[in-house]
């Protein structure tokens, strides 16, 4: 009798789920679907307007001798290789520390230590860039008396330090403690299951949080203000000024040679471009470790 009753409600309960929705929950499907859709292209009209615009006005100005000229002969060299040096600067000082420092917060964070560099990297996450530039120029400009390009790394290296440590510490949470278990019970010590075992399964989201901090350092402007300040011609080192195309587009923009208006919106397409690539290289490594 108890398998007659099971088996009935087995039956009721697939014809329940095989019936169709009510005409209430189709329509009300559609209409959430049709409203969220209609956001989306709202909130798409501007941002795809920006970026027409400076592709129409900038594209232009892209010829193959403004790679290799500087801002004072009408191109752009000594501003890419001032971004990427500083840029590097700042990899160079964050990615080491940032790492270290999210290894330390998913593995060895259970003390009162680890709670307070937790609470520091989440205030880190949330201070506007300027007052980054205000400290780096304390810190560094007003003790070496000038700007210079390890003062615009220093910047960007404490933009880049929380997104890193956050980063790896989540990627360190997401392997599974069942490994860590694994590894110690073949005998690997604590910091050879962690080096030997987390850290090698989670390079795959650390790479990602690496990539997403260059890309957002790579487009700072005002904490470069601060420190590197700009240069039309070529750096002459990096205890010199240095000029940098989020820089260049702040200081040149108003500009009312239109030869140097030009050069501003082709800058513009080119930084768009360096975020571009950054951004689809994180993403391709997300992708890769979806399907690992």
């Amino acid at each position: 009798m108890s398998d007659y009753i099971e088996a009935e409600n087995d039956e009721s309960i697939t014809a329940e789920l095989c019936s169709p929705l009510p005409k209430e929950r189709v329509i009300f499907t559609y209409l959430m679907n049709a409203i969220a859709f209609g956001f989306t292209i709202i909130v798409l009209i501007p941002l795809l307007s920006i970026l027409w615009e400076i592709f129409i006005r900038g594209i232009s100005g892209i010829k193959g001798e403004v790679f290799v000229k500087s801002v004072i002969d009408n191109g752009f060299g000594n501003a890419i290789l001032g971004t990427i040096t500083m840029v590097a600067i700042g990899a160079f000082l964050s990615i080491p520390t940032g790492v270290m420092t999210g290894i330390f917060l998913a593995e060895f964070g259970e003390n009162p230590i680890a709670n307070i560099v937790r609470f520091i990297t989440s205030i880190l996450t949330g201070v506007p860039s300027i007052v980054v530039g205000i400290f780096a120029y304390g810190i560094i400009v007003l003790t070496t008396k000038g700007f210079s390009a390890i003062a615009g790394g220093f910047a960007l290296a404490v933009i880049m330090l929380p997104v890193i440590i956050l980063t790896t510490e989540e990627s360190l949470k997401l392997i599974p403690t069942s490994q860590r278990l694994a590894s110690a019970a073949l005998g690997g010590t604590r910091f050879q299951t962690t080096f030997r075992i987390v850290v090698t399964a989670a390079i795959p989201g650390i790479t990602t949080g690496v990539l997403l901090a260059v890309a957002r350092a790579a487009g700072e402007t005002a904490p470069l203000l601060f420190t590197a300040l700009f240069s039309l011609d070529w750096s002459e080192g990096l205890l010199s000024p240095t000029a940098s195309l989020p820089v260049l587009i702040f200081n040149l923009y108003n500009d009312p040679d239109p030869e140097k208006n030009q050069l501003v919106w082709t800058t513009s397409i080119i930084l768009l471009g360096l975020i571009l690539c950054v951004s689809i290289i994180s993403r391709v490594v997300i992708s890769q470790r979806k399907i690992k």
